[in-house]
């Protein structure tokens, strides 16, 4: 019933975030490399008549890169857009979107200026109605074509440089799963030659924050599409679970009673088809996904290679991984010892940070766990228990950096694999994202997590956070001083009492008592203090 309810929002579809704008989809627009489209509130490019934004060339960054891509204009996604545009919006303000339509994530109003923080909460504490709700969100995005985004099913030299546009329309949840294919498919260099060792969105510092802005697009176009714009992503708290707990027909869908690889036909995932999947079928082709039905969902949780995966993640991992006080090192890929984000992310050992890629921890060992869609890095997307996994592994993130509070300069500016320098923008999205804009807390991007939220104390923090970082800082000066002064002081104690010392010749008659009363209430109070 609630599916049939929401059928009519069908018709009443807002602009989405996504890939390749479908007003930039043409060949004009790829011809002259510009997509700044009109705003539809004035109708002028990027809304300027009404200082929302300007069409503005794209400032690419010029910072070196690391030495695991050892090519130059092969690939489509390299200085991201800039093979299919030079010149996009730039929008001003808490504006924001591909014609500067939206508002920044955090903000809401007519004009953006209201700040909003909204809560992501766990899915075992959802009501019924909560968790029926999110499910039939799921099942309806994967039936609404996307009305302003398409994706692209050819390169741009398969394109003609751009005089022979090859795009398609595609539902709005494998938009996303498309992205996620796009972001991390091999290079394809001519003949049957590819290059594996490549990948916008894995095993490199923007890991998490590519993650972060792929859930927060996810998010709003659920909220457009629903009209529901209060809706927030649940997270599965997968720490010391023993079985997929999401895995039933309740939530995510249970095992299938004669095919342990299928879902139960009792769970609406059942029926989704799944794209993206055959990357070596896409490598021999030289072609990209194309976003054709690739079968149903495959899935066998618990079944996988053990030797690889031996367990779930436990809080005792967790726990190690927060400790790291290094955000990246070494080569930043999957390569790195003693990094926050290699281990998080699976590369590296949970409980010594040494990298060991044999074998999965944490965010990695539940897409081995799944044993299926989940496990292949491009498909992984298909799987809707992706974003509650991967609304938990922000989580942890987000725990990092309220424990550490790093300062933007601790995300690497040059030296990353391709794609992941800080001023880098991230592959594929359209509007136009850096790295660096999401390493920062959640609450400042418009929402936060049930379980670290501290109402108490939240808004003390947030008064002093600013003061502790600049004091952090300076504290070299600060202890420096205090001791300089301290040293000063010492001194001149000490030639004081000489003096006073040298003038005591007089007879104890005329000598003040050593204590009056004044004097030993001051002292008591020092002493207190």
């Amino acid at each position: 019933m609630l599916l049939f309810a929401l059928g009519f929002l069908l018709v009443i579809l807002q602009p989405s975030t996504g890939q390749f704008p479908r007003v930039c989809a043409n060949v004009q627009s790829l011809l002259s490399k510009e997509c700044c489209p009109p705003w539809d509130g004035d109708g002028s490019p990027c809304g300027e008549l009404s200082s929302r934004g300007s069409c503005q060339n794209i400032l690419l960054s010029q910072a070196p890169l690391g030495p695991q891509f050892p090519f130059s204009g092969v690939d489509d996604r390299e200085d991201w857009p800039s093979v299919f545009y030079n010149r996009t919006c730039r929008c001003e303000g808490n504006f924001m979107g591909f014609s500067c339509g939206e508002c920044k994530f955090g903000f809401s109003g007519l004009n953006c200026t209201e700040r909003q923080v909204k809560t992501r909460r766990n899915i075992f504490q959802l009501t019924a109605s909560e968790k029926n709700k999110f499910l039939a969100y799921l099942n309806l995005a994967k039936n609404i074509p996307s009305q302003d985004y398409v994706i692209a099913t050819g390169t741009y030299t398969q394109m003609n440089n751009g005089s022979n546009p090859m795009f398609r329309d595609i539902n709005v949840y494998d938009l996303f799963v498309w992205m996620h294919y796009y972001a991390s498919r091999d290079t394809l260099l001519g003949g049957s030659n590819v290059w594996r060792d490549i990948d916008f969105a894995h095993e490199a510092p923007g890991f998490l924050p590519w993650h972060r802005v792929f859930l927060l697009m996810w998010e709003r176009q659920i909220q457009r599409i629903t009209g529901d714009e209060n809706f927030t992503i649940p997270y599965w708290d997968w720490r010391d679970a023993e079985d997929c707990e999401v895995c039933n027909d309740e939530y995510m869908g249970g095992r299938h009673p004669t095919n342990p690889n299928l879902l139960s036909p009792g769970s609406i995932f059942s029926s989704w088809q799944v794209i993206c999947t055959r990357s070596e079928e896409y490598n021999s082709q030289q072609a990209l996904c194309s976003a054709t039905s690739e079968g149903p969902i495959r899935r066998n949780p618990g079944n996988n290679d053990k030797s690889r995966t031996p367990r779930l993640p436990s809080s005792a991992d967790v726990e190690f991984c927060l400790s790291l006080t290094q955000y990246e090192s070494g080569p930043m890929d999957k390569m790195a010892n003693y990094s926050f984000r290699n281990t998080l992310e699976g590369f590296a050992d949970p409980q010594t940070a040494i990298s060991n890629p044999a074998q999965s921890g944490l965010h990695n060992a539940l897409h081995i766990y799944m044993n299926g869609s989940m496990s292949q890095v491009q498909g992984s997307a298909n799987d809707p228990i992706f974003v509650l996994h991967h609304a938990f592994v922000d989580s942890i993130f987000e725990r990092w950096l309220r424990r550490h509070r790093p300062m933007l300069e601790v995300y690497p500016a040059a030296n990353a694999p391709i794609g992941h320098n800080r001023e880098n923008y991230m592959v594929p999205f359209i509007p136009l994202y850096r790295n660096g804009e999401f390493f920062k807390p959640s609450r400042e991007l418009g929402y936060d997590y049930e379980y670290l939220q501290e109402p108490a104390l939240q808004s003390f923090q947030d008064f002093l956070t600013p003061y502790l970082q600049q004091a952090r800082q300076i504290w070299a000066w600060l202890v420096g001083a205090a001791v300089f002064g301290g040293i000063v002081t010492a001194v001149l104690t000490g030639l004081t009492r000489a003096c006073r010392k040298k003038k005591g010749g007089t007879s104890s008659e005329i000598q003040p008592l050593l204590i009056e009363s004044e004097d030993y209430n001051n002292i008591t109070y020092q002493s207190n203090f």
